[in-house]
């Protein structure tokens, strides 16, 4: 975190030891002293810095302390400055009325007493301090409104989804009963089974996806560790991702070492991970696609890449990709899924203590993600 910017006062007076002075006896933790030596080098200080106070000796040659005063309240950035005027003269009604009329919140008879000086001056730094942190809390606030927003949205789109996505398997079931009713034997009905049993397997990958990232939400997710051989764990994930791949008509290409990889990890998890990454590749890669699957061993941890020829990301969603419900739009297409498989992933990755990010993507060529998971040496 860095660290909290200076106050700054704006201390004007045409004497070089008046001005010393005057930084001595406000001297503080968190205090800038802008020192001028006439009000058109004030005027160039406050240009470029803003100021919790200005404190103005009247009587300067050329622009005096009452004209600087003017030029401040009628500058929109300046206009709001608190103003302490010092003089030497006597502080008559007139010059008093007219220091007020300048805008001039006090005025103090030089030689000055350290005590007020330092008492009034330090309300106003008190002041400023407190005006910084009601901005910046109302800056966190509009940044917390406008992620409540995304997220609302989010949330309708995903409701949207879920909706899509357990009416089409529960309209087939519809359909599937009445054939049945009509034709329960036979090779239609057979065949009509077939159909139900694909539904069933569709909406019970959805549901135990949704239930995951409540599970992992609420650290209810227990993961089974041993020593497991990830090829075999990359075999199981492309078995249950190979359907999806191939009814997109795509290629894919697996790269293996010959040498098992040890890792201690729960072996069902890690294949729901290359499986889940394989499904997204499948699914935001048109017909006829090409994806790849490459294993390394790096170190002390193994890489896990899966690269595509899909459609890319956009940069303004890259850094949302992993995020509960985030799809990236497929050129007006009704996305198919509920938004949460990258989101799982990372959750399972971090679990086991690995990492996994966005190597690389080319909106209309394709992504590349890459796990890092640590191994058994």
């Amino acid at each position: 975190m860095s660290a909290p910017q200076p106050v700054k006062f704006l201390l004007v007076d045409d004497l070089d030891e008046n001005l010393l002075a005057l930084e001595a006896l406000l001297r503080r933790d968190g205090l800038e002293c802008l020192k001028a030596r006439s009000g058109d080098e004030a005027l160039e200080l406050l240009l470029v810095h803003d100021v919790a106070l200005a404190l103005l000796d009247v009587q300067m040659p050329g622009m005096d302390g009452f004209e600087l005063a003017e030029f401040l309240r009628g500058n929109e950035r300046t206009r709001h400055v608190p103003i302490i005027f010092l003089t030497a003269g006597s502080a008559d009604a007139q010059r008093r009325f007219r220091g007020y009329e300048a805008g001039a919140v006090d005025f103090l008879q030089k030689p000055i007493d350290a005590g007020i000086l330092r008492s009034k001056s330090n309300v106003f730094f008190d002041l400023y301090e407190q005006r910084r942190q009601i901005i910046a809390q109302r800056d966190e606030l509009a940044r917390l409104s406008q992620g409540l927003q995304l997220a609302d949205r989010r949330k309708n789109a995903f409701l949207g989804m879920v909706g899509h996505e357990l009416r089409n398997p529960i309209m087939a079931f519809g359909a599937g009963l009445h054939l049945l009713k009509r034709r329960p034997d036979g090779e239609a009905g057979e065949q009509v089974r077939e159909r139900m049993e694909r539904q069933v397997g569709h909406m019970t990958r959805l549901i135990e996806d949704l239930l995951d990232v409540a599970r992992i939400d609420q650290g209810k997710i227990v993961l089974r560790i041993e020593r497991i051989n990830l090829t075999e764990a990359v075999d199981l994930a492309v078995e249950l991702s190979r359907p999806q791949i191939d009814a997109r008509g795509h290629r894919l290409t697996i790269d293996l070492p010959e040498a098992p990889l040890w890792l201690q990890a729960d072996q069902a998890r890690i294949a729901q991970v290359v499986s889940n990454l394989l499904s997204n590749a499948a699914k935001y890669t048109p017909e006829g696609g090409a994806i790849d699957l490459r294993v390394r061993e790096e170190a002390d941890r193994v890489a896990i890449e899966v690269a595509d020829t899909g459609l890319g990301i956009p940069p303004e969603m890259r850094g949302q990709v992993f995020d509960l419900f985030a799809q990236v739009d497929r050129n007006g297409e009704q996305a198919d899924g509920l938004g949460i498989g990258l989101a799982l992933v990372r959750q399972l990755v971090t679990l086991h203590g690995g990492t996994i990010m966005l190597k690389e993507s080319v909106v209309g060529q394709g992504s590349t993600f890459r796990v890092e998971l640590p191994r058994i040496i």
